[in-house]
């Protein structure tokens, strides 16, 4: 069972509570990008150990926002998210009175980035909840990613309760192979 020691008092919740609470801020989360973000807004997906629903008490909520006209540079993008985090900061606040203690964690990203790729996207093949998908941008992307890994002979592979990918398992020196 979940707890966290806090003021010298240990909150404990049953798993499913827990679930709830964090399904509860999602919606909010998703309510709030839309209302900031309007017709920009692509893709909301969460990843993760809240995306696995294996959230304990203290995990953030690892986020990726797609935007369309998104300002360049990281910090004026998490600077415009801003307003989706103070929408959503009252729930956050009674969620630490209930014993979890959550944060966001954003990543905002235009589609054109997202189509160029990247390792974060690995992350997001068998874990990432998609909460809103306008025209199923992002789970079509992944279908594609995941076709070319399948085509690689590429897989993740467990070790505890961490993994990594063995992206090309007949790699040879001097092969160059693209996601």
């Amino acid at each position: 069972m979940p707890f966290r020691l806090h003021s010298n008092r240990i909150f404990e919740m049953p798993a499913g509570k827990l679930k709830a609470s964090f399904d509860k801020l999602l919606e909010r989360v998703v309510e709030a990008a839309k209302d900031h973000y309007g017709d920009r807004l692509v893709t909301v997906a969460v990843f993760g150990s809240v995306g696995r629903r294996s959230q304990r008490h203290d995990s953030d909520v690892d986020l990726l926002l797609i935007c369309d006209h998104l300002p360049s540079g990281r910090m004026r993008r998490i600077a415009d998210f801003q307003m989706v985090e103070d929408r959503v900061s009252p729930f956050l606040a009674s969620l630490e009175r209930q014993g979890i203690f959550t944060c966001l964690s954003p990543i905002l990203k235009t589609p054109a980035e997202v189509e160029r790729g990247g390792l974060i996207f690995l992350d997001m093949l068998e874990d990432a909840r998609l909460l809103y998908d306008r025209d199923d941008f992002f789970r079509h992307f992944l279908d594609r990613l995941r076709s070319r890994l399948r085509k690689l002979g590429a897989r993740r592979i467990w070790r505890g309760n961490a993994w990594y990918w063995d992206l090309k398992p007949d790699f040879k020196p001097g092969d160059i192979f693209e996601l």
